[in-house]
C-alpha cells in the first residue's frame, strides 16, 4: 500500500514539473534581456549584464503603425518577439501585426509554443480553429473592428478577409516570447527535403500525381 501511495506521488510530482515547463519559463529577477552576441546556448536567450541594460532594450519604434505589402496569399505578419526586441527574453509574451488584402487569408497554422489573442483593429475577419483528435470540431466566427478572439495553443487555425474591396488589420498577442509557426501546407508539401509522394498520396488518399503537383508549387512564408 505504502509502495503504491508513493507512486501516485511520483506521478503526481512528474505532471505537476511536466506543466510547469510546458511553457516559457518565469522570471526570476526584474529583467533579463536578451544577449544575441552570446555563444552560450540555452533553451531561450542568455541574460545581458544587467549593468549594461538600457531603456532601448525595452523599446521598438514605429515598427506596428504601418501597413505592409500582402504575399500571393493576400497576408503579412509582422512579428515582434525576442528576436526583434531584446526586453522580451524570459517574459513569455510577444506581439504581431497582420495585414489582408481583400480576399486575403492568414493560412491553417500552428503556434507550437504559444496561445493566441487576435484584436480586430479595421475590416471584417473570418476566423477559426480545428480542436484535436478524434472530434476535429472547426470553431469559427466572423470578427469586425474591435472584436477579439482567442485561439488555443497548438490548435491550428486561420484568420480570412472576406470582403473583396475592403483590406483589414488585426494585432495578435501570443503567451510566448519565441511562439513559433508550423505552417500546415508548407510543412506538408513544401518540406525539405519532402515527404515521399507515397505517404502523402496514402495520408490524403489521392493520387500521387495530386501530391506530385502540390510539392512543386512555391509555398508564401509569412508566419510568426
Amino acid at each position: 500500500m505504502a509502495s503504491s501511495s508513493y507512486f501516485l506521488l511520483a506521478a503526481l510530482f512528474a505532471l505537476v514539473s511536466w506543466q510547469a515547463i510546458a511553457s516559457d519559463p518565469s522570471p526570476l529577477q526584474d529583467f533579463c534581456v536578451a544577449d544575441n552576441n552570446s555563444r552560450v546556448f540555452v533553451n531561450g536567450v542568455v541574460c545581458k549584464d544587467p549593468k549594461d541594460v538600457t531603456a532601448d532594450d525595452f523599446f521598438k519604434a514605429a515598427e506596428l503603425d504601418k501597413p505592409r505589402m500582402t504575399n500571393k496569399v493576400g497576408s503579412n505578419v509582422t512579428l515582434i518577439n525576442v528576436m526583434q526586441l531584446a526586453g522580451l527574453n524570459t517574459l513569455g509574451i510577444s506581439i504581431a501585426r497582420i495585414d489582408y488584402a481583400p480576399l486575403g487569408q492568414n493560412p491553417p497554422h500552428t503556434h507550437p509554443r504559444a496561445t493566441e489573442i487576435l484584436t480586430v483593429l479595421e475590416g471584417t475577419l473570418y476566423v477559426g480553429f480545428v480542436t484535436s483528435n478524434p472530434n476535429n470540431t472547426l470553431l469559427s466566427k466572423v470578427l469586425n473592428k474591435g472584436d477579439v478572439f482567442v485561439f488555443p495553443v497548438g490548435l491550428i487555425h486561420f484568420q480570412f478577409n472576406p470582403n473583396p474591396h475592403v483590406p483589414a488589420v488585426a494585432i495578435a498577442a501570443l503567451s510566448s516570447q519565441n511562439p513559433g509557426a508550423i505552417t500546415i501546407a508548407n510543412a506538408v508539401f513544401g518540406s525539405k527535403p519532402p515527404i515521399s509522394d507515397d505517404v502523402l498520396a496514402k495520408a490524403f488518399q489521392v493520387e500521387k500525381r495530386t501530391i506530385d503537383w502540390l510539392q512543386a508549387q512555391f509555398w508564401e512564408n509569412n508566419h510568426y
